[in-house]
């Protein structure tokens, strides 16, 4: 149950870290991970532009929400928000059908630009649950910037192709996305016209993973294959059962010495989950290590966090 006098523990770390932001995008305050009793469900993204998004989670009580705007109108009125060029907040409730999003200060434009690493992604602001980038991915987004040049890269699951604009960026030969959602991939490649990419170097396939290995392969073999699927998605894709399909395919589509980056996001999936099962379905691919994951998302065990692991082909 969310406390109402926990808030001003959320409104004092916002505060610190908006303090040390930049205009680049980040999370200031991640309740998700169970490091804050009594917020557990409430979390909050500087977006540049002025602009801060805070989500709950889960419906709480009224006077919940009427200490939040409270402390919001406060927030609004510090220096700190004055010096950051502070002018809109909008708190969106993931719990509510279509994540309604409630506008407390200022006005929301319906798209926003962000800055992350210094590469640019068009977000959308109060029309779907997710906005168009997984903050909590930005170290795997910076990994592949670093180690794409010369690359053949594939990227399934694709979402807004927040990876393979890092890839471009980072002098990737190719890139090849693939998502079932078609409207994903057009934001994906309008992000890459953003950051003035070459996208004659970019494929999107809108398909469904698993009627599509023919297409997949064609572009192969590749040297990185990112791996980053929903948990749970309605008659396409379940994890715990699914995940298996796509590591016994990755001899037949992954280079020798080339690289895998597997992730998981579901907390009640440790990373054993990806460890055992490649050991027993692709033993070609030795288990590196585990990314980081940003500081800013801390969480009270880091085994239930999102799980980005890099294995390597050994042949």
């Amino acid at each position: 149950m969310m406390q109402p006098a926990a808030l001003p523990i959320f409104f004092r770390v916002v505060t610190e870290r908006l303090n040390d932001t930049t205009n680049e995008v980040r999370r200031v305050f991640h309740g998700r991970g169970r490091c804050y009793e009594g917020l557990e469900q409430i979390t909050a993204d500087w977006l540049g532009n002025g602009i801060l998004q805070i989500a709950v989670f889960k419906e709480a009580e009224p006077e919940f929400y009427a200490e939040l705007k409270v402390g919001v109108t406060s927030l609004c009125n510090s220096e700190v928000w004055q010096r950051i060029g502070g002018r809109t907040v909008v708190l969106q409730h993931r719990d509510r059908e279509g994540a309604e999003t409630e506008v407390l200060v200022g006005e929301m434009p319906d798209q926003t630009e962000v800055i992350e690493n210094g590469l640019n992604y068009r977000l959308d602001l109060g029309r779907r649950q997710n906005n168009g980038l997984f903050l909590d991915m930005r170290l795997g987004r910076q990994w592949v910037k670093e180690h794409a040049q010369g690359k053949r890269v594939l990227n399934l699951f694709a979402y807004t192709c927040g990876f393979s604009v890092a890839a471009i960026e980072g002098g990737a030969e190719k890139v090849v996305n693939l998502d079932m959602a078609k409207s994903s991939l057009s934001r994906g490649r309008e992000n890459h016209h953003l950051n003035q990419h070459d996208v004659s170097k970019v494929s999107f396939l809108g398909h469904e993973l698993f009627k599509s290995w023919g297409k997949v392969k064609k572009f192969g073999p590749y040297d990185l294959v990112i791996i980053d699927p929903p948990s749970f998605q309605k008659g396409s894709f379940v994890l715990t059962k699914d995940y298996a399909k796509i590591l016994r395919r990755l001899p037949e589509l992954v280079a020798k010495g080339g690289n895998v980056l597997a992730c998981v996001n579901a907390p009640d999936v440790k990373p054993e989950f990806l460890t055992d099962q490649m050991a027993e379905l692709a033993p070609e691919f030795a288990f590196m290590s585990r990314l980081e994951n940003p500081p800013e998302f801390e969480d009270i065990d880091t085994d239930s966090a999102l799980k980005v692991m890099h294995f390597k082909h050994q042949g």
